[in-house]
Protein backbone atom coordinates (compact mmCIF):
# COMPACT_ATOMS: atom_id res chain seq x y z
CA UNK A 1 0.00 0.00 0.00
CA UNK A 2 1.49 3.28 -1.03
CA UNK A 3 -0.09 6.52 -0.02
CA UNK A 4 -0.03 10.14 -1.10
CA UNK A 5 -0.46 12.65 1.77
CA UNK A 6 -1.09 16.46 0.77
CA UNK A 7 -1.16 18.96 3.35
CA UNK A 8 0.25 22.57 3.23
CA UNK A 9 2.57 22.31 6.43
CA UNK A 10 4.00 19.52 7.75
CA UNK A 11 6.67 19.42 10.90
CA UNK A 12 9.29 20.09 11.63
CA UNK A 13 9.57 21.93 8.02
CA UNK A 14 6.57 24.45 8.77
CA UNK A 15 4.03 24.74 11.34
CA UNK A 16 1.44 27.20 11.95
CA UNK A 17 -0.71 24.79 14.35
CA UNK A 18 -1.92 21.52 14.97
CA UNK A 19 -2.47 20.28 11.40
CA UNK A 20 1.81 20.31 11.16
CA UNK A 21 1.66 18.10 13.86
CA UNK A 22 -0.56 15.34 12.27
CA UNK A 23 1.39 16.16 8.79
CA UNK A 24 4.52 15.22 10.31
CA UNK A 25 3.51 12.44 13.12
CA UNK A 26 0.76 9.90 10.68
CA UNK A 27 3.33 9.33 8.34
CA UNK A 28 5.85 7.97 10.57
CA UNK A 29 3.38 6.07 13.07
CA UNK A 30 1.57 4.25 9.40
CA UNK A 31 5.28 3.74 8.47
CA UNK A 32 5.92 1.16 11.53
CA UNK A 33 2.98 -0.81 10.44
CA UNK A 34 3.89 -1.52 6.90
CA UNK A 35 1.86 1.66 4.88
CA UNK A 36 4.38 3.41 2.61
CA UNK A 37 3.62 7.30 2.92
CA UNK A 38 4.65 10.08 0.34
CA UNK A 39 3.64 13.56 1.35
CA UNK A 40 3.39 16.82 -0.46
CA UNK A 41 3.40 20.23 0.54
CA UNK A 42 4.91 23.67 -0.80
CA UNK A 43 8.62 24.19 -1.20
CA UNK A 44 8.26 27.33 0.77
CA UNK A 45 11.26 29.59 1.22
CA UNK A 46 12.35 28.33 4.60
CA UNK A 47 11.55 24.76 3.64
CA UNK A 48 14.62 23.87 1.60
CA UNK A 49 17.24 25.59 3.56
CA UNK A 50 16.32 23.02 6.26
CA UNK A 51 17.18 20.14 4.92
CA UNK A 52 20.44 20.82 5.51
CA UNK A 53 22.60 18.03 3.76
CA UNK A 54 19.86 16.09 2.44
CA UNK A 55 20.12 16.04 -1.49
CA UNK A 56 16.46 16.88 -3.00
CA UNK A 57 16.40 15.82 -6.33
CA UNK A 58 13.43 16.73 -9.26
CA UNK A 59 11.05 14.02 -10.37
CA UNK A 60 9.02 16.22 -12.33
CA UNK A 61 8.38 18.50 -13.91
CA UNK A 62 5.41 20.70 -14.65
CA UNK A 63 5.74 23.41 -17.36
CA UNK A 64 2.98 25.76 -16.56
CA UNK A 65 1.12 25.46 -13.07
CA UNK A 66 -1.44 28.63 -12.69
CA UNK A 67 1.21 31.05 -13.91
CA UNK A 68 4.78 29.73 -13.91
CA UNK A 69 7.05 26.98 -14.39
CA UNK A 70 7.19 24.57 -11.25
CA UNK A 71 8.80 20.64 -10.43
CA UNK A 72 8.29 18.60 -8.11
CA UNK A 73 11.40 17.38 -5.63
CA UNK A 74 12.00 14.27 -3.74
CA UNK A 75 13.74 14.91 -0.31
CA UNK A 76 13.72 12.72 2.97
CA UNK A 77 14.02 14.68 6.22
CA UNK A 78 13.22 13.55 10.09
CA UNK A 79 11.95 9.94 8.97
CA UNK A 80 9.58 11.49 6.45
CA UNK A 81 9.69 10.85 2.48
CA UNK A 82 8.57 14.56 0.79
CA UNK A 83 7.70 15.74 -2.38
CA UNK A 84 8.36 19.28 -2.35
CA UNK A 85 6.22 21.77 -4.78
CA UNK A 86 8.97 24.00 -6.05
CA UNK A 87 6.83 27.05 -7.67
CA UNK A 88 8.51 30.19 -6.99
CA UNK A 89 5.86 32.63 -8.51
CA UNK A 90 3.53 30.86 -5.58
CA UNK A 91 5.50 30.20 -2.59
CA UNK A 92 8.34 32.28 -2.69
CA UNK A 93 7.41 35.39 -1.16
CA UNK A 94 7.94 36.84 2.74
CA UNK A 95 5.09 36.03 4.89
CA UNK A 96 3.57 32.70 6.70
CA UNK A 97 2.41 29.75 4.47
CA UNK A 98 -1.37 31.79 4.45
CA UNK A 99 -0.89 35.84 4.99
CA UNK A 100 1.48 38.27 4.29
CA UNK A 101 3.84 40.40 6.50
CA UNK A 102 1.23 42.99 7.03
CA UNK A 103 -0.91 40.30 8.29
CA UNK A 104 -3.24 39.69 5.27
CA UNK A 105 -4.01 36.84 3.18
CA UNK A 106 -2.46 36.24 0.36
CA UNK A 107 -4.77 37.59 -2.30
CA UNK A 108 -4.05 34.25 -4.46
CA UNK A 109 -4.33 31.93 -2.16
CA UNK A 110 -6.71 30.18 -4.30
CA UNK A 111 -4.10 29.82 -7.05
CA UNK A 112 -1.57 28.24 -4.58
CA UNK A 113 -3.37 25.69 -3.06
CA UNK A 114 -5.33 24.88 -6.00
CA UNK A 115 -1.58 24.37 -7.82
CA UNK A 116 -1.31 21.71 -4.40
CA UNK A 117 -4.06 20.06 -5.20
CA UNK A 118 -3.36 20.21 -8.78
CA UNK A 119 0.18 18.10 -8.15
CA UNK A 120 -1.17 15.73 -6.17
CA UNK A 121 -3.90 14.51 -8.63
CA UNK A 122 -1.06 14.26 -10.78
CA UNK A 123 0.88 12.25 -8.66
CA UNK A 124 -2.06 10.10 -8.10
CA UNK A 125 -2.40 9.58 -11.69
CA UNK A 126 0.97 8.33 -12.46
CA UNK A 127 3.06 11.24 -12.85
CA UNK A 128 6.43 10.22 -11.11
CA UNK A 129 7.93 7.35 -12.23
CA UNK A 130 8.17 4.58 -9.75
CA UNK A 131 5.33 5.78 -7.51
CA UNK A 132 2.10 5.14 -8.21
CA UNK A 133 -0.31 5.82 -4.70
CA UNK A 134 -3.03 4.01 -3.81
CA UNK A 135 -4.73 6.39 -1.52
CA UNK A 136 -5.01 9.90 -1.34
CA UNK A 137 -5.24 11.58 1.61
CA UNK A 138 -5.88 15.01 1.46
CA UNK A 139 -5.52 17.47 4.99
CA UNK A 140 -7.79 20.00 5.10
CA UNK A 141 -9.27 23.21 2.94
CA UNK A 142 -5.70 23.96 1.12
CA UNK A 143 -5.70 20.21 -0.28
CA UNK A 144 -9.24 20.39 -0.45
CA UNK A 145 -9.36 20.39 -4.44
CA UNK A 146 -6.92 17.54 -4.53
CA UNK A 147 -10.03 14.60 -4.67
CA UNK A 148 -11.96 17.12 -7.20
CA UNK A 149 -9.38 16.87 -9.20
CA UNK A 150 -8.82 13.31 -9.50
CA UNK A 151 -13.14 12.85 -9.34
CA UNK A 152 -13.42 15.35 -12.20
CA UNK A 153 -10.22 14.63 -14.06
CA UNK A 154 -10.80 11.52 -16.17
CA UNK A 155 -7.47 10.16 -15.30
CA UNK A 156 -7.16 6.98 -13.21
CA UNK A 157 -9.63 6.87 -9.93
CA UNK A 158 -7.14 6.51 -6.83
CA UNK A 159 -9.35 6.02 -3.45
CA UNK A 160 -9.25 8.96 -1.63
CA UNK A 161 -9.45 10.21 2.13
CA UNK A 162 -10.55 14.27 3.11
CA UNK A 163 -9.92 14.89 6.42
CA UNK A 164 -10.75 18.05 8.21
CA UNK A 165 -8.98 19.32 11.18
CA UNK A 166 -11.09 22.62 11.35
CA UNK A 167 -14.41 23.42 9.90
CA UNK A 168 -14.20 26.66 10.60
CA UNK A 169 -11.68 27.18 7.79
CA UNK A 170 -13.27 26.10 4.26
CA UNK A 171 -11.40 28.01 1.72
CA UNK A 172 -14.10 29.86 -0.02
CA UNK A 173 -13.42 31.90 -3.18
CA UNK A 174 -15.02 34.31 -5.48
CA UNK A 175 -16.81 32.62 -8.22
CA UNK A 176 -14.84 34.04 -10.81
CA UNK A 177 -11.76 31.55 -9.75
CA UNK A 178 -13.90 28.81 -10.93
CA UNK A 179 -13.09 29.56 -14.27
CA UNK A 180 -9.34 29.25 -13.32
CA UNK A 181 -9.10 26.16 -12.06
CA UNK A 182 -9.00 23.94 -14.90
CA UNK A 183 -11.81 21.87 -13.44
CA UNK A 184 -14.83 21.31 -15.87
CA UNK A 185 -18.29 23.06 -16.37
CA UNK A 186 -19.69 20.04 -14.64
CA UNK A 187 -17.79 20.77 -11.63
CA UNK A 188 -19.87 23.94 -10.98
CA UNK A 189 -22.46 22.35 -8.91
CA UNK A 190 -23.97 21.09 -5.81
CA UNK A 191 -21.85 18.15 -6.64
CA UNK A 192 -18.38 19.73 -7.07
CA UNK A 193 -17.21 23.16 -5.98
CA UNK A 194 -20.05 25.20 -5.75
CA UNK A 195 -21.16 26.75 -2.56
CA UNK A 196 -23.81 29.38 -2.21
CA UNK A 197 -22.58 31.11 -4.78
CA UNK A 198 -18.74 30.68 -3.96
CA UNK A 199 -15.62 28.36 -4.58
CA UNK A 200 -15.39 26.03 -1.87
CA UNK A 201 -12.36 23.90 -1.33
CA UNK A 202 -13.30 22.37 1.16
CA UNK A 203 -16.90 21.62 0.75
CA UNK A 204 -15.84 20.14 -3.10
CA UNK A 205 -13.10 18.07 -0.56
CA UNK A 206 -15.80 16.84 0.80
CA UNK A 207 -18.40 15.80 -1.93
CA UNK A 208 -15.94 14.08 -3.79
CA UNK A 209 -13.62 12.46 -1.39
CA UNK A 210 -14.82 8.45 -0.85
CA UNK A 211 -14.80 8.66 2.81
CA UNK A 212 -14.25 11.89 5.36
CA UNK A 213 -12.88 12.00 8.48
CA UNK A 214 -12.48 14.13 11.55
CA UNK A 215 -10.23 14.17 14.02
CA UNK A 216 -12.22 12.85 16.79
CA UNK A 217 -15.57 11.02 17.31
CA UNK A 218 -17.43 13.89 19.39
CA UNK A 219 -16.17 16.15 17.06
CA UNK A 220 -17.29 13.79 14.14
CA UNK A 221 -20.90 14.40 15.55
CA UNK A 222 -20.84 17.69 16.70
CA UNK A 223 -20.42 18.67 13.19
CA UNK A 224 -23.45 17.30 12.17
CA UNK A 225 -25.51 20.09 13.83
CA UNK A 226 -26.25 23.69 12.22
CA UNK A 227 -24.38 25.00 15.51
CA UNK A 228 -20.97 22.68 14.80
CA UNK A 229 -21.56 22.27 10.88
CA UNK A 230 -20.34 26.04 9.76
CA UNK A 231 -22.94 25.42 6.72
CA UNK A 232 -21.63 22.14 5.82
CA UNK A 233 -23.82 19.57 8.37
CA UNK A 234 -26.53 19.03 5.57
CA UNK A 235 -23.68 17.50 3.18
CA UNK A 236 -22.02 15.93 6.15
CA UNK A 237 -24.93 14.29 6.95
CA UNK A 238 -25.00 12.96 3.75
CA UNK A 239 -21.96 11.18 4.21
CA UNK A 240 -23.55 8.85 6.69
CA UNK A 241 -21.16 6.21 7.21
CA UNK A 242 -18.21 7.80 5.17
CA UNK A 243 -17.60 10.50 7.89
CA UNK A 244 -15.77 8.59 10.54
CA UNK A 245 -14.10 10.30 13.66
CA UNK A 246 -10.75 9.17 14.60
CA UNK A 247 -8.37 11.00 17.38
CA UNK A 248 -5.34 12.43 17.17
CA UNK A 249 -2.19 11.24 18.87
CA UNK A 250 1.24 13.18 18.82
CA UNK A 251 5.06 11.72 18.64
CA UNK A 252 5.46 10.25 21.88
CA UNK A 253 9.40 10.42 20.89
CA UNK A 254 9.36 14.36 20.08
CA UNK A 255 7.34 14.72 23.56
CA UNK A 256 8.95 12.77 25.58
CA UNK A 257 9.78 14.06 29.40
CA UNK A 258 12.58 11.51 30.06
CA UNK A 259 14.69 12.52 27.07
CA UNK A 260 13.53 15.79 26.11
CA UNK A 261 16.23 18.30 26.03
CA UNK A 262 14.16 21.31 26.63
CA UNK A 263 13.91 20.71 29.87
CA UNK A 264 15.49 21.74 32.77
CA UNK A 265 15.43 18.21 34.24
CA UNK A 266 13.83 15.19 32.63
CA UNK A 267 11.74 13.16 34.74
CA UNK A 268 9.48 9.51 34.73
CA UNK A 269 6.67 8.73 36.11
CA UNK A 270 9.10 7.52 39.13
CA UNK A 271 10.72 10.53 39.49
CA UNK A 272 8.27 12.76 38.83
CA UNK A 273 9.73 15.42 41.96
CA UNK A 274 11.91 16.38 39.88
CA UNK A 275 9.21 18.33 37.81
CA UNK A 276 9.98 21.19 40.25
CA UNK A 277 13.20 22.15 38.93
CA UNK A 278 11.10 22.57 35.84
CA UNK A 279 8.68 24.86 37.44
CA UNK A 280 11.52 26.42 39.61
CA UNK A 281 13.12 27.01 35.96
CA UNK A 282 9.69 28.36 34.56
CA UNK A 283 8.74 30.89 37.39
CA UNK A 284 12.55 32.50 36.18
CA UNK A 285 11.76 32.33 32.22
CA UNK A 286 8.13 34.30 32.82
CA UNK A 287 9.47 36.53 35.94
CA UNK A 288 7.36 34.80 38.57
CA UNK A 289 8.77 34.63 42.11
CA UNK A 290 9.14 30.79 43.00
CA UNK A 291 5.76 29.80 45.41
CA UNK A 292 4.73 26.85 45.98
CA UNK A 293 1.42 27.73 44.89
CA UNK A 294 0.15 26.00 41.64
CA UNK A 295 0.86 27.51 37.91
CA UNK A 296 -1.67 26.51 35.11
CA UNK A 297 -0.75 27.79 31.44
CA UNK A 298 -2.06 28.39 28.29
CA UNK A 299 -0.48 27.18 24.91
CA UNK A 300 -2.41 28.65 22.15
CA UNK A 301 -3.85 30.57 19.47
CA UNK A 302 -5.65 33.78 21.40
CA UNK A 303 -8.65 34.03 19.42
CA UNK A 304 -12.54 33.49 20.28
CA UNK A 305 -12.65 29.87 18.92
CA UNK A 306 -9.76 29.05 21.69
CA UNK A 307 -12.48 30.39 24.19
CA UNK A 308 -9.56 33.01 25.33
CA UNK A 309 -11.44 36.02 25.51
CA UNK A 310 -13.20 34.03 28.62
CA UNK A 311 -10.35 33.02 30.18
CA UNK A 312 -9.47 37.13 30.05
CA UNK A 313 -12.60 37.67 32.15
CA UNK A 314 -11.68 35.30 34.43
CA UNK A 315 -8.38 36.03 35.17
CA UNK A 316 -8.73 38.79 38.35
CA UNK A 317 -10.71 35.61 40.10
CA UNK A 318 -8.51 33.12 39.10
CA UNK A 319 -5.80 35.03 40.41
CA UNK A 320 -7.90 36.16 43.85
CA UNK A 321 -7.70 32.29 44.25
CA UNK A 322 -4.39 31.84 44.81
CA UNK A 323 -3.49 30.56 40.99
CA UNK A 324 -0.95 32.11 38.95
CA UNK A 325 -0.98 31.82 35.28
CA UNK A 326 1.61 31.48 32.72
CA UNK A 327 -0.08 32.82 28.83
CA UNK A 328 2.17 31.43 25.69
CA UNK A 329 0.79 32.21 22.46
CA UNK A 330 -0.90 34.82 20.12
CA UNK A 331 -3.51 35.79 17.86
CA UNK A 332 -6.40 38.37 18.49
CA UNK A 333 -4.50 41.61 18.89
CA UNK A 334 -7.08 42.83 21.74
CA UNK A 335 -7.02 39.38 23.35
CA UNK A 336 -2.89 39.78 22.78
CA UNK A 337 -3.56 43.33 24.82
CA UNK A 338 -5.69 41.71 27.81
CA UNK A 339 -3.23 39.43 28.47
CA UNK A 340 -0.56 41.83 28.76
CA UNK A 341 -2.86 44.24 30.76
CA UNK A 342 -3.71 41.22 33.11
CA UNK A 343 0.33 40.98 34.05
CA UNK A 344 0.42 44.68 34.70
CA UNK A 345 -2.42 44.52 37.12
CA UNK A 346 -0.99 40.97 38.40
CA UNK A 347 2.96 41.33 37.57
CA UNK A 348 3.74 38.33 40.21
CA UNK A 349 0.86 36.25 39.20
CA UNK A 350 0.42 36.38 35.29
CA UNK A 351 3.24 35.55 32.79
CA UNK A 352 2.40 36.59 29.08
CA UNK A 353 4.89 35.49 26.15
CA UNK A 354 3.29 36.86 22.62
CA UNK A 355 4.64 34.51 19.78
CA UNK A 356 5.74 31.30 19.58
CA UNK A 357 8.63 28.65 20.05
CA UNK A 358 8.46 25.05 20.04
CA UNK A 359 10.93 24.50 22.61
CA UNK A 360 9.23 26.93 25.12
CA UNK A 361 6.12 25.21 24.54
CA UNK A 362 8.04 21.94 25.81
CA UNK A 363 9.56 24.09 28.71
CA UNK A 364 6.12 25.34 29.90
CA UNK A 365 4.29 21.28 29.75
CA UNK A 366 7.24 20.23 31.77
CA UNK A 367 6.88 22.64 34.86
CA UNK A 368 3.62 23.79 34.95
CA UNK A 369 1.22 22.30 37.06
CA UNK A 370 -2.12 22.86 34.81
CA UNK A 371 -2.77 23.67 31.27
CA UNK A 372 -6.03 25.82 30.82
CA UNK A 373 -7.69 24.61 27.57
CA UNK A 374 -11.50 26.54 27.23
CA UNK A 375 -11.75 26.01 23.50
CA UNK A 376 -15.07 26.79 22.40
CA UNK A 377 -15.08 24.05 19.74
CA UNK A 378 -12.37 21.84 19.46
CA UNK A 379 -11.99 19.49 16.75
CA UNK A 380 -9.32 17.41 18.68
CA UNK A 381 -6.58 19.62 20.02
CA UNK A 382 -3.17 18.47 20.89
CA UNK A 383 -1.57 20.59 23.59
CA UNK A 384 -3.76 18.31 25.94
CA UNK A 385 -2.49 15.44 24.96
CA UNK A 386 0.88 16.51 25.34
CA UNK A 387 -0.78 17.94 29.16
CA UNK A 388 -1.08 14.59 29.75
CA UNK A 389 2.18 12.62 28.56
CA UNK A 390 4.33 15.61 31.12
CA UNK A 391 1.96 15.79 34.12
CA UNK A 392 0.83 18.92 33.23
CA UNK A 393 -2.96 18.14 34.07
CA UNK A 394 -5.68 19.80 31.80
CA UNK A 395 -8.52 21.42 32.53
CA UNK A 396 -10.76 21.88 29.46
CA UNK A 397 -14.30 22.40 28.31
CA UNK A 398 -16.31 19.75 27.31
CA UNK A 399 -16.30 19.81 23.46
CA UNK A 400 -14.85 17.69 20.54
CA UNK A 401 -11.27 16.36 21.04
CA UNK A 402 -11.38 17.73 24.55
CA UNK A 403 -14.06 15.60 26.03
CA UNK A 404 -12.85 13.01 23.90
CA UNK A 405 -8.80 12.59 25.62
CA UNK A 406 -9.77 13.43 29.21
CA UNK A 407 -11.23 11.64 32.06
CA UNK A 408 -13.08 14.25 34.40
CA UNK A 409 -11.82 14.63 38.05
CA UNK A 410 -15.47 14.18 39.11
CA UNK A 411 -16.27 12.71 42.74
CA UNK A 412 -16.70 8.70 41.41
CA UNK A 413 -13.80 9.40 38.75
CA UNK A 414 -11.83 10.10 41.48
CA UNK A 415 -12.91 7.58 43.91
CA UNK A 416 -12.60 5.46 41.37
CA UNK A 417 -8.59 6.62 40.65
CA UNK A 418 -9.11 7.16 36.71
CA UNK A 419 -9.13 10.73 36.11
CA UNK A 420 -6.82 12.28 34.52
CA UNK A 421 -8.27 16.25 34.63
CA UNK A 422 -10.88 18.56 34.30
CA UNK A 423 -13.95 19.07 32.12
CA UNK A 424 -16.34 21.88 32.57
CA UNK A 425 -19.61 23.42 30.35
CA UNK A 426 -20.83 26.25 29.50
CA UNK A 427 -17.69 28.07 28.30
CA UNK A 428 -18.24 31.22 30.67
CA UNK A 429 -15.79 33.05 32.40
CA UNK A 430 -17.76 31.42 35.71
CA UNK A 431 -17.95 27.94 34.88
CA UNK A 432 -13.99 28.64 33.84
CA UNK A 433 -12.66 29.78 37.39
CA UNK A 434 -14.96 26.80 38.62
CA UNK A 435 -13.08 24.64 36.92
CA UNK A 436 -10.16 26.28 37.97
CA UNK A 437 -10.90 26.05 42.28
CA UNK A 438 -11.92 22.44 41.92
CA UNK A 439 -8.47 21.64 40.28
CA UNK A 440 -6.39 23.76 42.27
CA UNK A 441 -8.24 22.31 45.36
CA UNK A 442 -7.04 18.64 44.33
CA UNK A 443 -3.64 20.13 43.49
CA UNK A 444 -3.71 20.78 47.11
CA UNK A 445 -3.86 17.10 47.50
CA UNK A 446 -0.57 16.15 47.09
CA UNK A 447 -1.06 11.99 47.00
CA UNK A 448 -4.64 12.41 44.93
CA UNK A 449 -2.89 14.85 42.74
CA UNK A 450 0.05 12.87 41.71
CA UNK A 451 -1.75 10.21 41.16
CA UNK A 452 -3.59 11.73 38.53
CA UNK A 453 -0.33 13.26 36.87
CA UNK A 454 1.04 9.58 36.73
CA UNK A 455 -2.22 8.51 35.25
CA UNK A 456 -2.44 11.30 32.54
CA UNK A 457 1.46 9.83 31.74
CA UNK A 458 0.24 6.67 31.51
CA UNK A 459 -1.86 7.23 29.04
CA UNK A 460 -1.74 6.07 25.14
CA UNK A 461 -1.67 9.37 23.38
CA UNK A 462 0.80 8.11 20.82
CA UNK A 463 -0.67 7.31 16.97
CA UNK A 464 -0.31 3.74 17.45
CA UNK A 465 -4.14 2.98 17.47
CA UNK A 466 -5.40 5.78 15.42
CA UNK A 467 -2.84 4.89 12.88
CA UNK A 468 -4.01 1.29 13.11
CA UNK A 469 -7.49 2.73 12.38
CA UNK A 470 -6.33 4.97 9.18
CA UNK A 471 -5.05 1.40 7.82
CA UNK A 472 -7.79 -0.47 8.04
CA UNK A 473 -10.11 2.44 6.55
CA UNK A 474 -7.48 2.59 3.31
CA UNK A 475 -7.72 -1.05 3.08
CA UNK A 476 -11.32 -1.02 3.17
CA UNK A 477 -11.10 1.48 0.47
CA UNK A 478 -9.12 -0.56 -1.45
CA UNK A 479 -10.89 -3.50 -1.24
CA UNK A 480 -14.29 -1.81 -2.39
CA UNK A 481 -11.70 -0.57 -5.25
CA UNK A 482 -11.35 -3.83 -6.44
CA UNK A 483 -14.45 -5.21 -6.70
Amino acid sequence: MQVLAVASEIYPLVKTGGLADVAGALPLALGEIGVQVKSLMPAYPAVLPKLGGAPAHEVLAIPDLFGGPARVLEARHAGLDLLLLDAPHLYDRLGGPYISETGADHPDNWARFAALSKAAALIADGAIPGFQPNILHAHDWQAGLAPVYVAFGGGRRVRSVMTIHNLAFQGAFAPEVFAKLGLPRSAWSLEGVEYYGSVGFLKGGLHAADVVTTVSPTYAEEILTGEGGMGLDGLLAGRGNRLVGIVNGIDTDAWDPETDAALAATYTTETLARRQENKRALEAEFGLPPADTPIFCVISRLTWQKGMDVLCEAVDDIVASGVRLCIFGSGDRMIEGAFLAAHGRHPQAVGVRIGYDEALAHRIQGGADAIIIPSRFEPCGLTQLCGLRYGCVPVVSRVGGLADTVINANHAAVQSNVATGTIFAPVTAKSLHDAVVRTRNLFNEPALWQAMQKRGMATDVSWSVSAARYADLYRDLLKEGAQ
